[in-house]
């Protein structure tokens, strides 16, 4: 009643508010590619598993573009990009002997 301490909550200032809404907006963003990316490897392990070698090429120029997209936007690092493109080429020779 009389005594009880009082609430206090802190105000956001609007530029804080202005960088939350654009961290949310490039976080969707990025779930977005990153899944995208995925889904390209995902088209190059499916691909791997067939018998057409051509195929297999070209999923996995799929894959380095979209690695690459990613790296350059800054979703992935690059170090990340260059070790999934080495693992999925290293997969590629080995699926070709």
């Amino acid at each position: 009643m009389a005594n009880e301490p009082t609430k206090s909550t802190k105000v956001k200032m609007p530029t804080a508010q202005k960088r939350d809404l654009q961290n949310e907006r490039k976080r969707i963003r990025n779930r977005s590619f990153k899944a995208t990316v995925r889904t390209v490897i995902r088209g190059f392990e499916e691909a791997l598993n067939g018998t057409d070698s051509a195929v297999t090429t070209e999923q996995l120029s799929n894959a380095y573009s979209a690695l690459d997209k990613a790296a350059k936007r800054g979703i992935v690092s690059k170090n990340k990009a260059n070790r999934s493109k080495a693992r999925l080429s290293a997969r590629a020779a080995l699926a070709a002997k």
